[in-house]
């Protein structure tokens, strides 16, 4: 396997994609010949030309419904939106319309589009360009949710997404695209829905999503220099959401802590905390702990940002009190 960053891993998996399927189509702001907003389609312009590496205006209602439109007629897309909080821009092309067409036209309409996105802050991009807004999407029937933690299964996901015949919201956290990590040769898929046990544990399970797999990680190795030990695990598709292997290592643990890095009010966590509540209510030893961003814009002070997002020691604490219960 080579060693790949999750941006190089995805674009391979882009690139593999339009060598095979010449119908397949990127569209965004300065995705051609600047290669991306964030770097993503570096290279991709030169070898595919204009025609499949389209410049837009800055109009990200336009982006998802020229991908929407396309989608439609049977020609795959790959809409880019360069911040993920400039989805709410395209919030009626997304939500209210390609969400929908395929149950509207009774299962008869394909809409094989990827509409990809970065998320997240810790990058001093203050609040119009640092929000993680997947729970806006898990609450639209017709979308899946994806989010990767690592440059594997990255590339193993958005390959699952290219079979997909609904639309598929792929969101990358910003500090994750030049993380480096393992990555399997040649073509392979990540079913979506099916969850990533990181590492097992037995005295707490953690649920962790994207860029806070790594706060995860770096908890865990504390507290078990004080015998604790996490089962970490990431769901990689929040719709559709694996929460039958969550309360399998809730019923092996008996307590669970979950970490997102939006405003806790109405995100990921809360779902899960009721599925698991609804699933495993009786494996509970204590009630389901979230770590999750203040409910408040992100923002730019360094000091201020990172004091309302999680980090390793906030996770940390809450599992240390959360085994005092």
């Amino acid at each position: 396997m080579a060693m790949k960053t999750m941006m190089e891993a995805i674009r391979d998996a882009i690139r593999e994609e339009m060598r095979f399927n010449n119908a397949l189509f990127i569209i965004g702001e300065d995705v051609g010949p600047y290669g991306g907003e964030m770097g993503m389609t570096k290279g991709l312009w030169e070898e595919f030309g204009d025609d499949r590496v389209k410049d837009a205006p800055i109009s990200e209602a336009t982006i998802a419904g020229i991908g929407l439109g396309a989608a439609l007629t049977g020609c795959p897309s790959i809409p880019e939106i360069p911040f993920s909080d400039f989805l709410a821009i395209a919030l009626d092309q997304v939500v209210n319309q390609a969400a929908k067409m395929n149950y509207m036209f009774g299962g008869k309409a394909k809409i094989p589009m990827i509409l990809r996105a970065p998320i997240g802050a810790y990058q001093r991009g203050a609040a119009q360009h640092s929000q993680s807004p997947e729970a806006w999407f898990m609450h639209s029937p017709g979308i899946k949710v994806v989010i990767p933690s690592n440059p594997s299964d990255a590339k193993g996901l958005i390959r699952t997404a290219f079979r997909e015949s609904s639309p598929v919201l792929f969101l990358e956290h910003k500090k994750l695209y030049h993380i480096k990590g393992e990555v399997p040769e040649g073509n392979y898929e990540i079913p979506f829905g099916q969850a990533s046990i990181v590492q097992s544990g037995s005295d707490v399970s953690i649920v962790a999503i994207g860029y806070m797999v790594q706060f995860a990680k770096k908890a865990a190795q504390k507290l078990a220099d004080r015998g604790i030990t996490c089962e970490i695990i990431d769901p990689r598709t929040l719709i559709p959401l694996d929460d039958e292997c969550i309360a399998e290592s809730v019923r092996r643990t008996g307590r669970l802590i979950v970490v997102h890095e939006a405003p806790k009010t109405c995100g990921v966590g809360a779902e899960i905390a009721a599925r698991i509540t609804e699933k495993a209510w009786g494996a509970l030893k204590a009630p389901v702990v979230r770590v999750a961003g203040e409910d408040v814009p992100i923002p730019f002070s360094p000091v201020l940002e990172d004091f309302v997002l999680p980090n390793a020691e906030k996770i940390e604490r809450a599992v240390l009190d959360l085994m005092e219960r």
